[in-house]
């Protein structure tokens, strides 16, 4: 079962790396009327929680930049940032990168308790490595539905 996770990670994380090639870079900073964030924002978050989620609450080193928490974690917006944000290369870099580090961190170690329970924002409480990791997937989907709204918006508008 480990493996058949791994690989639907794989196919989820194409899905999201192969958007971010897609998507002109011009389009990644405007932030349509009825959106509180941009497609940058979108994918750098998407980067920040999956490592947060994998690594961050079992008590590993995150090994994103260490502004990505800044700029993407929860409750942040484009409006707040005063510093400039990665280009889409570096996100990229980071979605791609972050897939064999999770895969070397988690073999083996799906049911692995976590240092505390964590709950999140939304009030959902994970107790396992595993459990965590399988939401980030829907975390990632959500995300990705409100790019393509975001980028619908634009093309639309033009």
């Amino acid at each position: 079962m480990e493996q058949t996770i791994f690989d639907h990670m794989e196919k989820v994380r194409g899905i999201t790396e192969k958007s971010i090639r897609r998507i002109p870079e011009e389009m990644a900073d405007i932030i349509p009327e009825g959106f509180n964030n941009s497609i940058r924002w979108n994918f750098g978050h998407i980067a920040f929680v999956q490592e947060k989620l994998v690594f961050g609450i079992s008590g590993e080193k995150m090994n994103v930049p260490v502004n990505y928490e800044r700029l993407f974690g929860a409750g942040t917006k484009p409006a707040d940032w005063i510093e400039e944000p990665p280009s889409f290369r570096e996100i990229a870099s980071v979605l791609t990168e972050q897939k064999p580090r999770i895969k070397t961190f988690l073999h083996g170690r799906m049911d692995q308790k976590l240092p505390s329970p964590f709950t999140n924002r939304g009030g959902i409480t994970f107790y396992t490595t595993g459990e965590a990791f399988l939401f980030g997937f829907y975390h990632e989907a959500i995300h990705m539905e409100t790019i393509k709204q975001i980028y619908r918006s634009i093309i639309n508008k033009g």
